[in-house]
């Protein structure tokens, strides 16, 4: 099995990436300043770097894309601090580096009759809005409603796609004082994906398995 993780070199991303290889899957990484042989250079934001990649892979069946790349630009910013600006960033990385990243390896994922994770958050369900951090709950929500957009029109062609909340992790999103930490995370995450099926395609589900209200 060949799995492709974006967003990997650190974080959920790293820990998932490590989890894949120490259970003996065959597991590419990508980042923006990929190291060595197991890993891809992406911009998730960037049309051509991700033409790059699927040039670079064009012959390779990926089994499961995990798109796990994302930030977090507006963590305390009040209405009045936001701008345009960060909108437009978060929203690149977060919703359309999501879309670029399966449009380009979508052949890749045909071929090999794969299936899709899109990390989302709980923050981006509509039972979450409690306010605040209104850019990345925005994001987050548009790239759970593009999953499961993708779910529907994938179903024929057997590709199941699931969208995951991580849960709140230690890292340099998350924060020190986060419930669960990124070894947590990813083992939670690895046995989700591994249970995704044609028969559960659209699922929002949480790290350690609950069913989640979209």
């Amino acid at each position: 099995m060949t799995i492709l993780i974006t967003g990997a070199n650190r974080g959920i991303g790293r820990a998932m990436f490590d989890g894949y290889r120490d259970r003996g899957e065959k597991v590419i990484g990508t980042h923006r300043d990929a190291p060595s042989t197991d890993w891809i250079r992406l911009d998730v934001t960037d049309p051509g770097s991700a033409a790059q990649m699927a040039k670079d892979l064009v012959d390779t069946p990926i089994d499961l894309l995990v798109c796990n790349a994302g930030v977090f630009l507006d963590r305390g910013q009040s209405v009045a601090d936001l701008t345009a600006d960060t909108w437009a960033k978060e929203f690149a990385v977060n919703v359309t580096g999501v879309f670029l990243t399966v449009q380009s390896l979508l052949p890749n994922i045909k071929a090999a009759g794969g299936k899709i994770a899109i990390i989302s958050s709980q923050l981006g369900s509509d039972t979450k809005a409690a306010g605040g951090n209104y850019v990345y709950r925005a994001s987050k929500a548009a790239a759970l409603n593009f999953g499961l957009n993708l779910a529907a029109d994938l179903k024929d062609d057997g590709i199941a796609v699931g969208i995951y909340h991580p849960g709140w992790v230690q890292t340099d999103m998350g924060g020190s004082s986060a419930a669960i930490t990124p070894g947590q995370a990813a083992d939670g995450l690895l046995d989700r994906f591994a249970e995704l099926s044609v028969a559960t395609t659209g699922c929002f589900k949480t790290w350690d398995g609950q069913d989640h209200p979209y």
